[in-house]
């Protein structure tokens, strides 16, 4: 079964370079599904040697597998290099919402790299809410970029943080259309 489940992975890597946005993020899921049903170390094999596609959707296995052996090699994903693994590595950290990865979720928070900042603001979202959170995370209200923008709002918002309330309000006469529309939201969410 094993060696099926390598084949079809082998058929399906290719694809993760198509053209088509949806039909890379199909390819992805397919082969996370396919991944699952290998053992953890296969995985782990898989995160060392394969290509940068497989070692992402390796990084996306041992998100759905979880649990305590996942936990060191996303945190060490969370620091490689790599920009895409780095940030696979945050949103399954981010789903896993481990207590222990929180200081390396805040971490990426200063990442070089903008979608990184956005996606750890989304992985801090499923954290238990706290003062450090809220700190942490208010500065990115007035980023002036969109997506960071947008992604804190919600994420405060997710969190019920009220003090930011008047922050969010403003953001509804942002210049950007996504800060606009996850202010909308945020103020939905926001407890009352």
């Amino acid at each position: 079964m094993k060696e099926l489940i390598r084949q079809r992975i082998v058929v399906l890597i290719p694809l993760l370079k198509d053209a088509d946005p949806d039909v890379r993020a199909t390819v992805a899921r397919s082969i996370e599904h396919l991944e699952v049903t290998c053992d953890l170390n296969e995985i782990l094999h898989t995160l060392k040697t394969g290509d940068t596609g497989a070692r992402i959707a390796a990084i996306h296995a041992l998100g759905e597998i979880g649990g305590e052996k996942v936990i060191a090699p996303l945190i060490y994903c969370a620091g490689r290099p790599e920009a895409d693994i780095r940030s696979a590595a945050v949103e399954m950290l981010g789903r896993l919402a481990e207590p222990s990865t929180l200081p390396i979720l805040l971490e990426r928070l200063d990442d070089e790299n903008t979608a990184i900042q956005a996606r750890a603001i989304t992985a801090l979202s499923n954290f238990p809410a706290s003062a450090t959170l809220f700190d942490r995370l208010r500065p990115f209200l007035k980023a002036t970029n969109g997506d960071l923008e947008a992604e804190a709002t919600l994420a405060l918002a997710r969190l019920g943080d009220l003090s930011s309330t008047d922050a969010v309000i403003t953001l509804l006469a942002s210049p950007h259309a996504s800060t606009r529309k996850a202010a909308a939201i945020a103020l939905s969410l926001l407890p009352i």
